[in-house]
């Protein structure tokens, strides 16, 4: 009888214990949930600001590799008018260059005649002057008359002053091709003139088209870079946002859940009606439920149990909250009715139950449990969250 009573008394002691521990849920897992929602808001505000600056370099970076695009285009532009200058130029140097050639044939043909025209016209001159005295007498004894004689004079001189004209001709003929000739090479070494400074000028251009080029290629490679980052940005605004929709999501729970609890019309632990198998059916659940947990974390899923029962939002009876459909995972995937029909249980589990139904609780109102998840606060028991 001492050591039965001694029992009660330590168990009555326990009891008092494990009930000053007792902890508001309500506020106090919807309001750590704001606190951690209002820092996933500030991330992903922080996330936000990031994509938007590196939008804005990316934009940048594209902007100038615009211009420099149109600067290329018009430094290409620019070569083929160049090109098409020169192709110019090396077409007229070319028909300058036949007319030279045609020109040079002239000439030489002219210097021909003119040598061919000079040695016919000395060597009348010299046989005029050599045998002038025997050709006179053949003109005199050939004349049959002085009209004649007259005549063959005047056709004697007249050959003379032909081929001094011829001559002078065949002269001036030959200096006005030489002149053509100067005057072609001098128009020759104008457009050569011309070509040079136009291939020194492409030469230029080419240049600053070559380093434009390696610009836009450079500005191509950042852009592909800051895409990148961009894209990574974009990625963990993206986690952030998820992150932010699931607090959001959890704190509506526990919020819904705050409500439903405050809707409760809460029975004291002195108006239930416990039937005589509730105690076997609470402690094989606190088995099933938290069979591996210390003895406090027995005594919460107990005291869940019969928060249950005392709402008025859940159903009455202790079978009935257990029973519940898709409440408790181990009635529904039917272990509880193995252990059930097994007697699967401990005494720890019998002790835990009688706490929970003679009014002990250490997670205060709460109506649920679960491991723990991120972002899930509440009251932490073991691996349990209580909320």
């Amino acid at each position: 009888m001492i050591r039965k009573h001694v029992r009660r008394i330590l168990l009555i002691l326990l009891l008092v214990v494990i009930s000053l521990r007792v902890e508001p849920s309500h506020s106090f897992a919807s309001q750590s949930t704001r606190d951690k929602l209002n820092e996933a808001q500030k991330d992903r505000d922080a996330a936000k600001e990031k994509v938007k600056e590196q939008q804005d370099e990316v934009d940048g970076l594209n902007a100038r590799k615009k211009e420099f695009k149109r600067e290329l285009d018009k430094l290409n532009a620019e070569l083929d008018q160049i090109c098409e200058r020169i192709a110019e130029l090396e077409g007229k140097i070319e028909v300058k260059e036949q007319e030279i050639a045609e020109t040079q044939a002239a000439l030489e043909e002219a210097r021909n005649i003119e040598a061919e025209q000079y040695e016919a016209m000395k060597k009348r001159i010299q046989f005029m002057y050599k045998d002038s005295k025997s050709l006179y007498l053949e003109i005199v004894f050939q004349a049959k008359s002085f009209s004649d004689f007259i005549t063959l004079s005047n056709y004697m001189e007249a050959l003379a002053d032909y081929d001094k004209e011829k001559f002078d001709e065949y002269q001036a003929t030959r200096k006005n091709i030489e002149a053509l000739e100067a005057k072609l090479q001098g128009e020759k070494a104008e457009l050569d003139g011309l070509k040079a400074e136009a291939e020194e000028e492409k030469a230029k251009v080419a240049e600053v088209a070559e380093q434009t080029k390696g610009k836009v290629a450079q500005y191509t490679d950042l852009i592909s870079d800051a895409e990148a980052e961009l894209l990574a940005y974009e990625a963990d605004l993206k986690a952030k946002e998820a992150d932010v929709a699931a607090i959001k999501k959890q704190l509506e729970e526990e919020l819904r859940l705050s409500a439903l609890a405050a809707r409760s019309v809460w029975r004291d632990i002195s108006d239930v009606q416990f039937a005589d198998g509730d105690r076997y059916l609470l402690a094989v659940l606190i088995y099933c439920e938290a069979g591996g947990e210390p003895y406090e974390g027995k005594v919460a899923v107990g005291a869940v149990v019969i928060n249950r029962v005392r709402s008025s939002v859940y159903p009455a009876t202790v079978v009935e909250v257990i029973r519940q459909r898709k409440q408790f995972s181990p009635v529904y995937s039917g272990r509880f009715d193995l252990y059930l029909a097994a007697g699967k249980t401990n005494n720890d589990c019998y002790a835990a139950a009688d706490a929970a139904m003679s009014g002990v609780t250490n997670v205060g109102d709460c109506l649920h449990f679960r491991t723990p998840i991120e972002g899930l606060t509440g009251i932490q028991i073991g691996n349990h969250i209580f909320y």
